[in-house]
């Protein structure tokens, strides 16, 4: 017996947003930041003791980036802002 009604099957798109993954915050390098600025900035933002921050510091220099800190994506996007607004080149991407 037919009721007229035809069955429809509703799939969700899976979208995979994982809240958990980690962000790094990146320090790239530039012609016009001093080292010892980009130092001082590393030691204000994050409150790295001064070795710590030298050494971040001379990894920019050397290699070109460094990863100044890894953890939730709000407190990455808002240490890339600080960092951008002392006119440094800051960026965050995914940990992998």
């Amino acid at each position: 017996m037919s009721t007229g009604i035809e069955e429809i099957t509703i799939t969700e798109e899976e979208t995979e947003v994982d809240l958990d993954t980690p962000w790094n915050v990146i320090v790239y390098d530039d012609p016009v930041n001093l080292m010892s600025f980009v130092t001082l900035v590393i030691q204000r933002v994050f409150g790295y003791p001064k070795t710590k921050a030298e050494a971040m510091m001379m990894e920019v220099h050397q290699k070109g980036q460094s990863v100044v800190w890894t953890g939730q994506r709000e407190q990455a996007e808002l240490y890339v802002q600080q960092l951008q607004s002392h006119q440094l080149l800051a960026a965050m991407k995914k940990a992998e």
